[in-house]
């Protein structure tokens, strides 16, 4: 039976199948299966399973074929495999800031990452915590190799800043009007789109870039419907308080000024892409179980440079993402933008250091060369900053992203009780409009400690106090 009715090509292609040997593979397993009697749904729950769990089907009719693809696996017509990748037998070059904040769990992930034969340099940053491969605050430099999971699951997660021509008064005398704005302006959460279907127009969604990969035209359609969303966990966008004593490179003299600050990244798009090509760094290393994580592509091959393609696009995605956000929050509340700062912190880049290029993946860690503004948040109950990097060379250019947690979500959530999170942030003098308790600001490392920390990477130049803060109602994310 020809499948393609029930589960059309375009389906296969948005859940990750590239090129025609694995359309060819799964169409022929779903054949078989349609010929058994299964309908559509279940057709395509089957295939759902081989693309997320390939190993499990390794030696399963009618999915072997399309589990070696998917694998790289030695198999009758697949590719094989690389041989072992060792770990050195002692780390690069690795410096920690913090280390008397951080566990030993954490140090220990950025040594296995530092003993990769792709490695060459590495640094912690002090708001770490453990996290899929690379810690949280991990920076890791590469020769010619990228690795999906030292971006991270949320790629460029980023920051932005939106100073208005307003004082910081307008906190008070117009919070209605702020306060509906946000309301009316964010949505949060997994696979949360607008009401209604709506859908926010931007440029990208233009971009050749979706047309080059069958990933990408499969995600097309979901990206464009969270376009201008936000997503879980530690995602925010709050109205605040931003005091300077000056930033000249703004234009920005002294003062106090109301100031909309927002943290979220590229949505379910970053997800798919980050799963996806660590599937396929996977297949092509043999690492051991403690650094599996943290196969990698070479980036002069196809697969390397596909990744390279599809990170970069959910880069522009993710930057676009907040400029909606700040227009509409903006427009709605009718302000006017005097400055913007922005950052992402969950990506790599093409950097030189000592004269050779690299690759720098910085995962959750803020890119602080010389005379770069960044901002570094603290939780919704504490201030965060704008910072002017002073280009350390042992940090790979590099600073924190933010506090950290100092619990997982699971134990913030048991331990610390709605009244007590209510009771900091009143003290802080903060609105939540929606947050679960694995946000509190009791789970999170105090931000000046943090700062004391890398004092040698950055320079404050201006302070963040958050006031009206809207978040997801509660969940999982990787920073």
């Amino acid at each position: 039976m020809d499948t393609r009715i029930l589960v059309p090509d375009a389906r296969l292609a948005e859940l990750g199948l590239q090129g025609g040997e694995q359309v060819a593979a799964a169409r022929a397993a779903l054949d078989e299966l349609a010929d058994q009697g299964l309908g559509a749904r279940k057709l395509e729950s089957a295939l759902r399973a081989v693309v997320r769990r390939p190993r499990n089907y390794r030696r399963k009719d009618p999915w072997r074929r399309l589990a070696a693809l998917l694998l790289r696996m030695p198999g009758p017509e697949g590719p094989p495999t690389t041989g072992a990748d060792d770990l050195r037998p002692r780390p690069v070059p690795h410096q920690v800031w913090g280390r008397e904040l951080l566990d030993r769990t954490t140090l220990g992930q950025l040594e296995t990452a530092a003993r990769l034969p792709v490695a060459v340099r590495a640094a912690q940053m002090p708001d770490g915590h453990v996290g899929y491969g690379l810690p949280i605050g991990g920076v890791l430099a590469t020769r010619g190799a990228v690795i999906p999971y030292a971006v991270g699951v949320d790629i460029a997660c980023r920051m932005r800043l939106s100073i208005y021509d307003l004082p910081a008064s307008a906190l008070e005398t117009q919070r209605d009007g702020l306060r509906a704005a946000l309301l009316r302006e964010t949505v949060f959460g997994v696979g949360q789109g607008f009401e209604g279907g709506a859908r926010r127009q931007h440029a990208v969604m233009e971009d050749p870039a979706w047309r080059a990969q069958g990933l990408l035209r499969g995600l097309h359609d979901r990206a464009w419907a969270q376009l201008g969303s936000s997503g879980s966990g530690n995602h925010f966008v709050e109205f605040g308080e931003l005091e300077t004593e000056g930033v000249p490179e703004l234009g920005l003299p002294a003062g106090r000024y109301l100031s909309l600050l927002s943290h979220s990244g590229s949505r379910g798009l970053g997800s798919e892409i980050a799963n996806h090509f660590t599937r396929v760094a996977r297949g092509q290393r043999r690492l051991p179980k403690e650094a599996s994580a943290l196969a990698w592509l070479d980036l002069d091959s196809a697969d390397g440079q596909a990744y390279w393609q599809a990170m970069t696009l959910a880069g522009r995605y993710a930057a676009a993402n907040h400029e909606l956000i700040h227009v509409h929050v903006a427009r709605a509340a009718g302000l006017q933008v005097r400055a913007t700062v922005e950052n992402h912190h969950n990506f790599a880049w093409r950097e030189e250091h000592d004269g050779e290029e690299l690759i720098v993946h910085r995962k959750g860690a803020t890119p602080a060369g010389v005379g770069v503004l960044g901002i570094i948040p603290g939780s919704m109950g504490d201030a965060g900053y704008v910072v002017r990097g002073r280009g350390a060379a042992a940090s790979l250019n590099s600073a924190s992203h933010g506090a950290g947690r100092v619990m997982s979500r699971k134990q913030a959530s048991a331990r610390i009780s709605r009244a007590e999170r209510d009771a900091w942030l009143q003290r802080a003098g903060v609105e939540l409009l929606g947050a679960g308790l694995d946000e509190s600001p009791q789970a999170y490392r105090r931000l000046e400690q943090v700062m004391a920390a890398q004092a040698d990477l950055v320079e404050a130049i201006a302070s963040f106090t958050p006031r009206l803060v809207r978040m997801a109602k509660g969940g999982r994310a990787e920073d």
